[in-house]
């Protein structure tokens, strides 16, 4: 795949962790002239986990509007266009019409009470 050039560069602040709900999750657009980079970040306790904003079946984002990324007992990431399910902590699906793959990680790392591109 090739690197998108709207993608933020390590070390980019995204957020307090505090801003995250526990579970949670939180949208991020990033745009360079006219390429756009499209991330969520997820929570769990102290610990965070990035993904491209982007459904392994049909290339589209996952929220319908605002950062409803999450099923209703925060527990899974939900597509909302297809109804595929992926666990938190690695975005493998686990069902859905993209059984057996997986979010595309975006590395980002928790410090001192924030959020950051790792």
């Amino acid at each position: 795949m090739t690197p998108n050039p709207a993608a933020p560069p390590p070390g980019t602040r995204l957020c307090a962790l505090a801003d995250l709900a526990d579970p949670g999750a939180k949208g991020f657009m990033f745009r360079e002239g006219d390429k756009l980079f499209l991330g969520f970040v997820t929570r769990r306790g102290g610990q965070a986990f990035g993904y491209i904003d982007r459904c392994p079946h049909a290339g589209m984002p996952l929220a319908s509007f605002g950062d409803r990324y999450l099923t209703r007992e925060g527990d899974l990431i939900l597509c909302a266009a297809h109804g595929a399910l992926f666990r938190l902590e690695d975005g493998h699906c686990l069902g859905g019409p993209c059984a057996d793959r997986a979010l595309i990680p975006w590395p980002v790392k928790v410090e001192e009470g924030a959020v950051f591109v790792a």
